[in-house]
């Protein structure tokens, strides 16, 4: 699965100023996360449709950047996320991001996770 990340000045409106040019152009975010600190924002966004959402950002003046992630699915209970970590952790993979990406409604939720490494990743999962 892919993410897109977004380096904005940190200012009031940076957020909406992403929806905007995506919702403009009719695409569904499924996940957003946000964050700021001191004069530099990160928004990581995950859409349907990378391509086009990446263009459309593209068009509004951003400059977004198309990773790779992984998408996981987990037990929504204490512990099941730090099992998960501690794998990767162990094998050496870092992390550029790790969020909640949603819930299925089975008991279950959906997380985000950014490795340095999406080979070593999957490898030290499947342990």
């Amino acid at each position: 699965m892919k993410e897109i990340s977004i380096i904005a000045q940190n200012r009031v409106g940076a957020v909406a100023d992403v929806a905007e040019a995506l919702g403009k152009v009719g695409i569904n975010i499924k996940t957003i996360m946000a964050m700021g600190s001191d004069e530099t924002a990160v928004i990581n966004v995950i859409t349907e449709d990378v391509t086009s959402a990446k263009k459309a950002l593209e068009k509004a003046g951003m400059n977004p950047r198309v990773g790779e992630i992984l998408l996981l699915s987990m037990r929504d209970r204490p512990g099941e996320l730090a099992k998960i970590l501690r794998k990767l952790a162990v094998a050496g993979v870092d992390l550029e991001s790790v969020y909640i990406a949603g819930r299925t409604g089975n008991g279950e939720v959906e997380v985000a996770v950014k490795p340095d490494s999406v080979a070593k990743a999957r490898a030290a999962l499947k342990k």
